[in-house]
């Protein structure tokens, strides 16, 4: 085991950077063995307030580097519909608070949990998908999901999983009629219109 440890070392000696690896790699190695079959989560400092400023100046900042369209694009909803979400869900629920943790760090912000679980949404991926980009784990992303869908449907159902009354209808009507569609509430069918 030394052996072809120091001769993976010697080999890679060279470069800096190859040297952590194989360093890395051994150690891994070496606890591995100490744990048997039980898997130890790995501490990864994450920069997490490199990754909710990274948020805000994409996005949220007086000049931001993105412009509207994309934020809609890239979250499909519009910036204030965002930001209301966002005032309700840290209103309603003390997780999507900003706190310190037992070490005294900052913990994630709520947009960065928000932000996650919106994109989780709205392009199916896995929790760990934008790992590097908002600085946050594939459990806490899940735990988020989990939570901002039990709020969304506390605070928001009432408002939007209801029937639509006697002023929804008309409105939908009125802005089916300035697309081309009158009389099209709630048909897929357009076959045999005219």
């Amino acid at each position: 085991m030394a052996c072809t440890f120091f001769c993976k070392l010697l080999t890679y000696l060279s470069s800096e950077y190859e040297l952590d690896v194989v360093l890395n790699d051994e150690v891994n190695r070496q606890s591995s063995r100490h744990h048997g079959n039980r898997q130890c989560r790995k501490f990864i400092r994450r920069d997490r307030i490199q990754g909710h400023e990274h948020q805000f100046c994409d996005y949220f900042a007086e000049n931001p580097i993105y412009p509207s369209n994309i934020f809609r694009m890239r979250f499909q909803m519009n910036h204030l519909l965002f930001l209301r979400i966002l005032n309700k869900v840290e209103s309603y629920e003390p997780y999507f608070i900003q706190r310190r943790d037992n070490a005294e760090r900052l913990s994630l912000s709520s947009m960065q949990k928000i932000i996650i679980t919106l994109r989780m949404l709205a392009y199916g991926v896995t929790g760990d998908f934008m790992d590097e980009y908002i600085r946050i784990d594939e459990s806490t992303a899940m735990e988020s999901l989990k939570k901002f869908s039990e709020i969304i449907v506390s605070v928001f159902s009432y408002e939007y999983l209801r029937s639509p009354n006697a002023n929804d209808i008309t409105r939908l009507l009125a802005v089916g009629e300035q697309r081309g569609f009158s009389g099209m509430l709630g048909s897929i069918d357009c076959v045999h219109w005219k």
